[in-house]
């Protein structure tokens, strides 16, 4: 006779192989369950490290605008200082014109070419 597959007629005894099978596998879960912990927290880490990164970018920029105008501050300061008004003794405004000296930028091919030419 074939024995009967009804869950009542199982026996409630779990095995000793049956215990063990079920420990590995709950440290199997917990394992996994601490590697997407883990994993979340990298995620959240590298979440911090873009908003940092798009944070420096935003900056290099604002940066890269400030420096290309420092040119044109500098020039509206000289030109300021050249035509600025000075009161004489009289108490009159009077223009004057300052000459200054200035660093000229030559390149290197114009420069080797009058040398070459003289």
């Amino acid at each position: 006779m074939r024995q009967s597959t009804f869950a009542g007629n199982r026996t409630t005894t779990p095995s000793a192989v049956g215990l063990a099978r079920l420990t590995e596998k709950k440290k199997e879960f917990d394992a996994v369950c601490a590697l997407e912990r883990a994993s979340q927290l990298f995620v959240q880490r590298f979440d911090g490290i873009s908003d940092n990164l798009d944070e420096m970018a935003a900056a290099g920029e604002i940066f890269g605008e400030v420096s290309s105008q420092w040119a044109n501050m500098f020039q509206i300061l000289a030109n300021y200082l050249q035509t600025r008004e000075v009161e004489t003794a009289e108490g009159v405004k009077q223009e004057t014109v300052v000459e200054r000296d200035g660093l000229v930028r030559v390149p290197m091919a114009i420069a080797k070419d009058q040398s070459s030419d003289a």
